[in-house]
C-alpha cells in the first residue's frame, strides 16, 4: 500500500496511572518524573528527523509530552487532533489491570500488555482501527508528502500503524509493544 505521508508516532511518557497499572483510556493522569525524562530522551532523538508538523492527542498526558518535545524541536507548533485520543476503555476506565477479567471475558495476552477485546461501553479494536484510518487519511489530505509527528497513546498508536500498512486490527496488536520511549516510523514507499 502506497502512502502520501511519513508518520512518526510517539507514545506519551509514563504516567502515574501507568506506573500504578491503572487503565486510563479517555481518563487522564500526569506524567511521572520518569515519564518526563523519557519524553526528553525521545525529543533529543527526534532532533535528527526532518519533521514538518506535529499533532497531539487532546489528553493532558500527550500534551505534556508534546510540550517537552517542542522544547527541542523549536520550529514546530502544537496542533491538537481529537482523533488521536486513546481508545475508550468504557467501564474499565480507572480500573486496575488486574480487574480486567471481571469486566471482559475476551482478553488477548501479549508479551508486555494484555488487551481486553470487549467491555461495556468500550471502543472495540475494529472501531479503533476505523478511527485510525481516518487519522491517516486526514494527514494525507492535509500534508501530502510531508513527515508528521503524532504524539498519541498505546492502543490507537498500534491501530494507526495497522491502518497505515493496511493490516487488520489483529495484526496490529501483534506488532511490537509501543512503549513510552518508542519512536515508531511509518514510511511511504519510494
Amino acid at each position: 500500500m502506497s502512502r502520501k505521508v511519513n508518520l512518526i508516532l510517539v507514545r506519551h511518557g509514563e504516567t502515574k496511572a501507568n506506573a500504578d497499572d491503572i487503565l486510563m483510556g479517555h481518563g487522564d493522569s500526569p506524567l511521572t518524573p520518569l515519564g518526563k525524562d523519557l519524553a526528553r530522551i525521545v525529543a533529543r532523538k527526534l532532533k535528527k528527523e526532518k519533521i514538518d508538523v506535529l499533532y497531539c492527542s487532546p489528553l493532558g498526558r500527550a500534551k505534556e509530552t508534546a510540550k517537552i518535545i517542542l522544547k527541542e524541536l523549536h520550529n514546530l507548533r502544537l496542533n491538537i487532533e481529537p482523533l488521536l485520543i486513546e481508545r475508550d476503555f468504557g467501564v474499565l476506565t480507572g480500573k486496575h489491570k488486574n480487574e480486567m477479567s471481571q469486566y471482559s471475558s475476551k482478553i488477548l495476552k501479549r508479551d508486555k500488555v494484555d488487551y481486553f477485546l470487549e467491555a461495556k461501553n468500550s471502543e472495540t479494536f475494529l472501531q479503533l482501527l476505523k478511527r485510525a484510518r481516518r487519522v491517516v487519511e486526514k494527514m494525507e489530505e492535509r500534508h501530502p508528502f510531508q513527515t508528521i509527528l503524532l504524539v498519541t497513546h498505546g492502543d490507537i498508536g498500534k491501530m494507526i500503524q495497522a491502518a497505515y500498512y493496511g493490516w487488520g486490527w489483529q495484526k496490529g496488536l501483534q506488532a511490537p509493544y509501543f512503549d513510552h520511549d518508542t519512536i515508531l516510523k511509518l514510511t511511504r514507499e519510494k
